[in-house]
């Protein structure tokens, strides 16, 4: 420094070049953890060490570039120290451009939304560093909005780049926005439809919340786009990341003189309502009484003691039907007590719930609602699950037909798999009797399809059943008592599952399984997967695995990780439910094939759940084998 201010030449070529080898060899934290702190305090008021820093970096070979830039942005407190301690380095150094406006931004996603408000803000500081930030966002918009991104890369990657989306858009001005206008509503366009298409409830949420960010945008006085969904941490995040707040806001304290007069000026709560209450005219009480309407007068008429009247619910399965279906339809009181009636009227009178099961099964499938009923969907469910329950055969043969049928919307297929599901489970589970000497014994109770996602439910399952295998040796355990009952489920088993396995790759011409319809794909995928699960020790067990996996050799490589994770956990079912030596037996080679497949899941699967439902399998594979080495020969 002191040559420099002296107006003599010098050279710190040799120290960039050490700090590049230091950074390359992996000591990057020690001497960045150090220096980044000494050079951000040196550079705040002196230019010449502004200037001492910048070609320090500058002059860092391109081999060590990436570590030394990188370091940098890690360690930089603000948008605007890094701009000191860089300064138009990207302008300069074609290595360290691309580092900062590629590969940290479109190959990289494990960074800190700090680190990504860094970078974008040391972007947006200058303006020859400005059109390197327009360019970043085409880019990213341009990633965000390809399908083929959407479906192959990890769920993780799409939130950083949706992150560094929102980050752009913050820092662009008025002129900026104008003049990219229409890239930015083509971009927002394909790419809504693009995350709207998912079958992942966390991409669709996120095509959304930045689909709004970036039409709140470009249109400010006009409509904007207004998705409802349920907010959460991470789209609270999102939001504010659109929202550019100054880094330091600090409120002046006022002088003891001035706080005085703030407060003489300012007048206490009290004092100015006070002030409202007697600022308000009194009106002379025959103005008053002028003024009243005549009705006023009268005395409201005590309903105290009125009590509501009780729609009487029908009684017989029936009546029920001619209420839903016919001209008592009309009378929505009485409505609404058959609606919460029906279930448990069906499973008081099966004899009468058989002669029109079918029927009533019909009837509940096209149900709409017709008043704002408390837990109508609910409602509706259990009446088909009690029909289902209550004469097995002809209900599920008539649902297993109607999911490929015409003329149905994908909500209407989905609520078949979920009553196919529930039913499954009610007919298969027997129920748990008596005390246990701990409260912990009992064993939880799982809902296998609610709502939009049985993945994660699945998963449960599949834990718990892993768990049950799983030897333990303990003090003191409790013993619950099992009640005998026959397993209902084990006659069916095969009405469950071979309708609906058979007629997936036949498209029909509003429903199309293996193309735009993935998502109820999936919500398919894992219900066989249950069912698999359930038909345990059942007689179809063999024969519905050796369908299942066909099914899932299949689709193995089908683009949706929704479909995928399913595809898996019908391997875990597989292997879980059929007997050990009846799949060495009949499906030797298939499973080979599966061992081999799961391996390539297990390593280049962009999605992490699938990675680990792949070594789930693995590991349980390996179980088995060892399982059978130990059987005496």
């Amino acid at each position: 420094v002191c040559f420099m201010s002296g107006g003599l030449d010098c050279s710190i070529t040799f120290v960039s070049h050490i700090l590049g080898k230091v950074c390359v060899h992996g000591r990057q934290k020690e001497i960045l953890g150090v220096l980044v702190p000494r050079l951000t305090d040196l550079t705040k008021s002196d230019c010449i060490w502004q200037r001492i820093c910048w070609r320090l970096v500058e002059c860092v070979p391109d081999r060590g570039m990436e570590a030394v830039v990188l370091g940098f942005v890690q360690r930089a407190s603000g948008a605007d120290t890094l701009s000191r301690l860089l300064g138009n380095l990207v302008v300069k150094n074609k290595k360290a451009q691309f580092v900062v406006t590629q590969k940290m931004l479109l190959l990289q996603y494990g960074h800190t939304t700090t680190v990504l408000q860094n970078l974008l803000g040391y972007l947006s500081l200058d303006s020859l560093r400005r059109t390197l930030l327009l360019r970043v966002l085409q880019e990213l918009l341009e990633t965000w909005s390809s399908s083929s991104a959407v479906k192959h890369s990890p769920a993780e990657q799409q939130l950083y780049i949706s992150k560094a989306i929102l980050i752009c858009l913050s820092h662009l001005k008025e002129p900026e926005i104008e003049s990219c206008r229409q890239v930015l509503l083509t971009s927002m366009m394909e790419g809504v439809k693009c995350h709207l298409d998912s079958s992942l409830p966390q991409l669709r949420r996120l095509g959304m919340v930045v689909a709004e960010s970036i039409s709140l945008k470009i249109n400010t006085e006009g409509p904007i786009l207004k998705f409802e969904y349920k907010e959460d941490d991470e789209t609270r995040e999102l939001k504010s990341l659109v929202v550019q707040t100054p880094p330091f806001c600090v409120v002046p304290s006022l002088p003891d003189d001035e706080s005085e007069k703030a407060g003489a000026v300012l007048p206490l709560v009290p004092e100015s309502n006070e002030k409202l209450h007697s600022a308000v005219p009194v009106m002379p009480d025959e103005e008053l009484d002028a003024e009243l309407d005549s009705d006023d007068d009268l005395i409201p008429y005590d309903m105290s003691e009125d009590k509501e009247l009780k729609i009487k619910a029908p009684v017989y399965i029936r009546d029920c039907i001619e209420v839903l279906t016919g001209s008592g339809s009309e009378d929505v009181d009485k409505w609404e007590a058959t609606v919460k009636a029906l279930e448990s009227l069906v499973r008081k009178n099966p004899a009468a719930t058989r002669e029109v099961s079918v029927e009533l099964a019909k009837i509940l499938l096209h149900l709409e609602e017709k008043t704002c009923i408390e837990g109508f969907v609910e409602l509706r469910q259990r009446a088909q699950v009690a029909v289902l329950t209550t004469d097995p055969i002809p209900v599920v043969e008539y649902l297993t037909s109607q999911f490929y049928s015409v003329n149905y919307s994908l909500h209407q297929r989905m609520d078949i798999l979920d009553v196919l599901v529930l039913a499954a489970q009610e007919l298969s589970c027997p129920k748990f009797h008596g005390k246990t000497n701990h409260s912990g014994a009992q064993k939880p109770c799982m809902q296998l399809l609610p709502g939009s996602d049985s993945s994660k439910d699945w998963r449960k399952i599949v834990d718990e059943r892993i768990k049950s295998k799983t030897r333990r040796f303990d003090m003191g355990q409790s013993h619950v008592e099992v009640a005998s009952c026959p397993n209902k489920f084990n006659a069916v088993a095969g009405h469950f599952f071979f309708p609906l396995i058979q007629r997936f790759d036949r498209p029909l011409t509003t429903f199309d399984l293996l193309g735009e319809d993935h998502l109820v794909l999936g919500r398919l995928v894992h219900t066989l997967a249950i069912l698999m699960y359930l038909a345990v020790n059942t007689v179809a067990v063999t024969a519905m695995g050796k369908a299942l996996l066909e099914f899932v050799w299949a689709l193995r490589f089908h683009t949706d990780s929704y479909v995928r994770q399913g595809l898996l956990s019908c391997v875990s079912s597989l292997l879980l439910s059929v007997p050990a030596e009846w799949i060495l037996a009949d499906m030797t080679e298939e499973l080979l094939e599966t061992q081999s497949w799961l391996g390539d899941v297990m390593e280049k699967d962009p999605d992490g759940d699938c990675r680990r439902l792949a070594l789930q399998n693995l590991l349980l594979m390996e179980n088995l084998k060892k399982k059978l080495e130990a059987v005496p020969s």
